[in-house]
Parts: C-alpha cells; sequence; structure tokens
C-alpha cells in the first residue's frame, strides 16, 4: 500500500490545477481572496517540492528513482511520474520563482487583466508537470499546457509593443510544438513506445536503418527543445518578447528557457549516454557549436541594448548559450558545476526582470537622451556637482542601486556571489582532462565565457549610470515593500548558494553521477511498474 509521502509526487500538479479551477469560479473582483489561495498555493508546492528533494537525495547517487503510476498502469503504457534529483531541483527553482513573481504582481499586475491568478498556476502546473513527466508524450501535453497560460501571460496587461511581442511569441512556439510533435511520432514509429527509460533500454538493439531514423527524430525534437531555449539562429524572439512582458511574467519565463535545456540534458544522458551503441552522446558537436554561437549573440545583444528591459532579455540568451555550451562539452564533472550555474543565472536574471521595472520608474522619458548631450558637450558638470555634495541618497534609491549592483556582479560572474562560484567551477572542470591536450574548443568556449562576463558587466554599468546617476530630478520613485521583496530575496539566495557552496556542490555532483549512470533511471521505472503491477494484478 502507498503511503501519503508516496503521493506528494502527485501534488506539485493536482495542487495548482485545483487552485486554477477554484479561482476561476470566483468573480474578477475577489482579487484578494484570489491573491490570498494563490500564495497559500505556492508556499505549499515550495514546502513540497522541498520534502521531495530530500526523498531524492536520500537515495544513493545512481541507485533508482521514485515513481508514481497514474491509475496504475505500468510503464511504458501508463502515465508515469518520476522523481530524482535533477527534477526534485527544478521543482523547488519553479517554486521559489512562482513565490516571487507572485509576491510581485499582488502590488498591482495582477489588476491589469482578467484571470491572471487561474493562468499563473497553470503554469506553474504545466513546468511541474513537464520535469516530472516520465515519457514524451506527456511532457508534449505539458508543454502546451505551460505555454497556453505563458500566452495569456505575455499578453497580459495593454500596449502595442506586447501585443506584438506576444504574436511572435505565439507563433514561434507553435512551430515548435509541431516540430516537437513530429519528432515524437517519427520516434514512436522506429521505437513503438514514449517512456524515456523504454526509449533508453531500446535505442541500442535499433538496426541500422532504424537508428539512421531514430537519429532524425532526435535532431527534430533537439531542434524544438532549443527553440524554447534559446539558441541561436532560432533566438530572434526571445528578447524582444521577455522585454515586452510584464515584471513577473518575464521573471517566470526566466526558468521556461531552462524547460528546454532541462530536457536536453534529460533525454542527452539517458537516451544517448555510453549504452547507447553507435547513437552514444549524438549531438554533442552541435550543442557545443550552438552553445557558443548562442553566447555570441547574446553578448552582441548586451552590448547594443539601449532599455535595461532589453539587457535582461540578452541575458536570458547568455546564460542559455553557457549552458547548453558546457552540456556539449560531455565532461560529468562540467555538468554538475552547470546546474549550479543553471540555479544561479535563473535566480539572478528572474531578480533582473523584476528590478528592471522598479528601476525605470527613476528615469524619465527624455533623461537618455539629455545625460548624453550635456556628457558631451560638458554641460553643468561643476556646478550640479557642487549642488549634489553632501545631499543624503534616499533609502528606496540605495535599495534599488545595491540590488542593481548585486545583479551586475551576479550576471557578470563575479564574486561574492555564486555566478562567480558556478562559472570558475566550470572552467576548472573544463581544463581538467588528466593530461590530455585541452581542445581548441574548450579554450574558445573559455575565452566567450569571459569575455560574455565583461560585456555584462559593461552593458549593466552603462545602464546603471544613465539610471542612478544622470537623472534629472531628484524625485523618488514609489516602491513598495511587496515589490522590492521579492528582488532581495532572490538575491539573498544567490548569496547563501556562495556560502553554502559545499553542500550545493555536493547536491550538483550527486545529481550528475545519476545522471552518467542511466541505468538506475531505467531500471527504476520499468522493474517498479512489473512490480506494482503484479501486485495488484495487472498484467504488464
Amino acid at each position: 500500500m502507498m503511503s501519503m509521502l508516496d503521493h506528494l509526487l502527485i501534488v506539485p500538479i493536482l495542487l495548482p490545477l485545483i487552485s486554477g479551477a477554484v479561482m476561476l469560479l470566483l468573480a474578477e473582483r475577489q482579487r484578494v481572496l484570489k491573491g490570498a489561495i494563490g500564495i497559500a498555493t505556492t508556499l505549499a508546492l515550495l514546502i513540497v517540492a522541498i520534502i521531495l528533494m530530500r526523498q531524492a537525495d536520500m537515495a544513493p547517487p545512481g541507485s533508482g528513482v521514485a515513481t508514481y503510476q497514474l491509475g496504475n498502469w505500468p510503464a511504458p503504457f501508463g502515465i508515469v511520474l518520476v522523481l530524482d534529483r535533477l527534477s526534485a531541483l527544478m521543482l523547488v527553482l519553479t517554486s521559489v520563482l512562482g513565490i516571487a513573481s507572485l509576491l510581485y504582481a499582488l502590488a498591482r499586475w495582477h489588476r491589469a487583466g482578467p484571470r491572471f491568478h487561474t493562468i499563473f498556476q497553470l503554469q506553474l502546473m504545466g513546468l511541474n508537470g513537464a520535469f516530472l513527466t516520465g515519457d514524451l508524450f506527456n511532457l508534449f501535453v505539458f508543454f502546451e499546457v505551460l505555454l497556453a497560460a505563458s500566452y495569456g501571460l505575455v499578453l497580459h496587461g495593454d500596449g502595442i509593443v506586447r501585443v506584438r511581442a506576444g504574436l511572435s511569441y505565439i507563433a514561434i512556439n507553435l512551430t515548435g510544438s509541431f516540430l516537437f510533435l513530429i519528432g515524437a511520432s517519427l520516434a514512436y514509429g522506429v521505437t513503438g513506445t514514449l517512456n524515456m527509460a523504454d526509449l533508453a533500454a531500446r535505442v541500442s538493439a535499433l538496426s541500422p536503418g532504424d537508428a539512421a531514423l531514430f537519429a532524425a527524430a532526435a535532431a527534430i525534437l533537439g531542434t524544438a527543445f532549443l527553440m524554447k531555449a534559446g539558441t541561436w539562429p532560432l533566438n530572434f524572439w526571445l528578447p524582444t518578447t521577455y522585454a515586452a512582458a510584464s515584471a513577473p511574467a518575464a521573471a517566470m519565463f526566466a526558468i521556461m528557457s531552462k524547460l528546454g535545456i532541462y530536457v536536453i540534458l534529460r533525454l542527452w544522458t539517458l537516451v544517448f549516454g555510453p549504452g547507447a551503441g553507435p547513437l552514444a552522446e549524438f549531438g554533442s558537436e552541435w550543442l557545443l557549436a550552438g552553445g557558443m554561437l548562442t553566447i555570441v549573440f547574446g553578448t552582441i545583444g548586451v552590448l547594443a541594448s539601449q532599455t535595461l528591459s532589453r539587457l535582461a532579455g540578452c541575458s536570458v540568451l547568455i546564460s542559455s548559450g553557457t549552458l547548453i555550451a558546457a552540456l556539449g562539452t560531455g565532461g560529468g564533472e562540467v555538468i554538475g558545476a552547470t546546474l549550479l550555474y543553471l540555479v544561479s543565472s535563473t535566480l539572478g536574471i528572474a531578480a533582473l526582470f523584476l528590478l528592471v521595472e522598479l528601476v525605470e520608474r527613476i528615469r524619465d522619458p527624455g533623461a537618455d537622451v539629455l545625460a548624453v548631450t550635456m556628457e558631451a558637450y560638458g554641460e553643468g558638470d561643476d556646478e550640479d556637482l557642487a549642488d549634489e555634495i553632501g545631499i543624503a541618497i534616499p533609502a528606496t534609491i540605495a535599495t534599488l542601486g545595491g540590488s542593481f549592483i548585486a545583479c551586475t556582479l551576479l550576471l557578470a560572474g563575479l564574486p561574492p556571489f555564486s555566478g562567480f562560484v558556478a562559472k570558475f567551477a566550470m572552467m576548472a572542470a573544463m581544463l581538467k582532462t588528466d593530461g590530455t591536450v585541452v581542445q581548441a574548443s574548450t579554450w574558445i568556449l573559455i575565452g566567450l565565457l569571459t569575455v560574455s562576463g565583461l560585456a555584462t558587466l559593461i552593458a549593466m554599468t552603462r545602464s546603471g549610470i544613465t539610471s542612478f546617476w544622470a537623472r534629472m530630478d531628484d524625485s523618488v520613485p514609489r516602491v513598495r515593500i511587496i515589490e522590492m521583496a521579492p528582488v532581495l530575496a532572490l538575491l539573498l539566495l544567490t548569496l547563501g548558494l556562495t556560502v553554502a557552496g559545499g553542500p550545493a556542490m555536493r547536491y550538483m555532483e550527486a545529481t550528475t553521477q545519476s545522471l552518467q549512470t542511466p541505468q538506475g533511471y531505467i531500471t527504476g521505472v520499468l522493474s517498479a511498474s512489473t512490480a506494482e503491477a503484479a501486485e495488484e494484478g495487472v498484467r504488464p
């Protein structure tokens, strides 16, 4: 008999679904009640995610996984949810961003359009389901759920810029869904299954002809996932869409771009691991090349950005490119550091998206033009400087400025924040070759990581100067505690990852060890299905 703890595995999917349905029945004017339900639901999701993470971390690396079979139908025919260290990590990260974004939205954004709270909960449901599912078909279903919710979030509010960006976003994601469906159909036609564990068990036994077809299916699926992750040249839509979205929506989108990377990491280590025969490490060169080109594109975009929101969108590209290129190197220790960078960069970018709107309240619409003109002609420097000496900085400006500096250090990969620890660990792992010559591609990637960090530092410093030092008036923006608290909390979490760098890296290394021994995942899913089916008298 299953215990209550065993049923926790489905709670991250059921809880936001039920909460969203309940709020859909409430009148739109009952926003306070909806907000309370939303916060309670998201806090409960965080608690459940932490419990599941502790449960996953108690198992020895590579020993197996926890499964939940809906309707007690065994895999590969039934729907199965799978919990391991990687999926538990993504659940916690999703819940943290959910709480921060929802708290921020309660200040005013949840009143900007109808059904915000229901759409937000469906977004959480789709993300959690995608991280927990064990087969490609239900991954497609959860993809569609979260994409449908994201369409509502990206269009939430008003303005022609948001509508234009939203329509482009919808078109590109419909194309990605179409590719996903084609790739999954082709994979099923070749192997006869869509269960990830079953795919991994069958891929090594494919005939040469079927292996070629399966490689084509994997390439189509990979294109869909890389499109979602924002990989060049399929990332032209991302900076514009993220910059146009509302602050809480953009903060949640920070993890949506990581969903494509999660799926690539999951399938690449599980299906195309060392036991995949001729298909082992399929596509690693393309991941490395695509990731490096994405870093280049994002770096140019960061330097060319004229607005903070656009800069934040291009920072997403640098983060995605770094993760994809690091995965393409194929090193085990690199993957562990990459996971730490994934968490750190996601938290930092989400904090920046929330902070951007607050910082832009400082700036007068003509401040940029006037600041450039005054700097070019040297007007007012001495008198203004004399007037400013001895004037105290308001607490709001000081808090916003300090948070902006923290975001700059975090995204540029400088101490004391976890971005520095993650980047340093990645570079150290890339250079650890056990006496063999370091490949030229590795040196190029390390150079790109360094240059992208420098470019981010330059761009953020330039934006900070125009936002905080070149103000045309002495007005102080109105910032509520409920808006500032999520930003500070996310930044403190990244600082905590530095302080607790040892335990964090231990968890990431254990996750990597489990990913590199996929037999534990395969056996855990398929043998558990057989055992439970026999216990209930169901023939697998």
